[in-house]
């Protein structure tokens, strides 16, 4: 069974330090970027291992 949860953009903004515009430009742009997921017809969703991967992701472009 999966464990993964769904996190809104609030959370994934507070987690990453992007901003909101930073984040939507970052997604349009960059192929890498966690997909959406639709939660309804105005909101949607992030997994959040998809955010911890992308959180790893830019420490690690930090350090190498």
């Amino acid at each position: 069974m999966l464990k993964d949860r769904i996190i809104r953009p609030p959370e994934v903004l507070k987690r990453t330090g992007f901003s909101r515009s930073s984040w939507y430009r970052a997604m349009r742009d960059d192929p890498e970027f966690p997909k959406p997921i639709p939660l309804g017809q105005r909101s949607i969703g992030f997994a959040e291992s998809d955010i911890d991967r992308l959180i790893e992701r830019l420490l690690s472009k930090r350090h190498g």
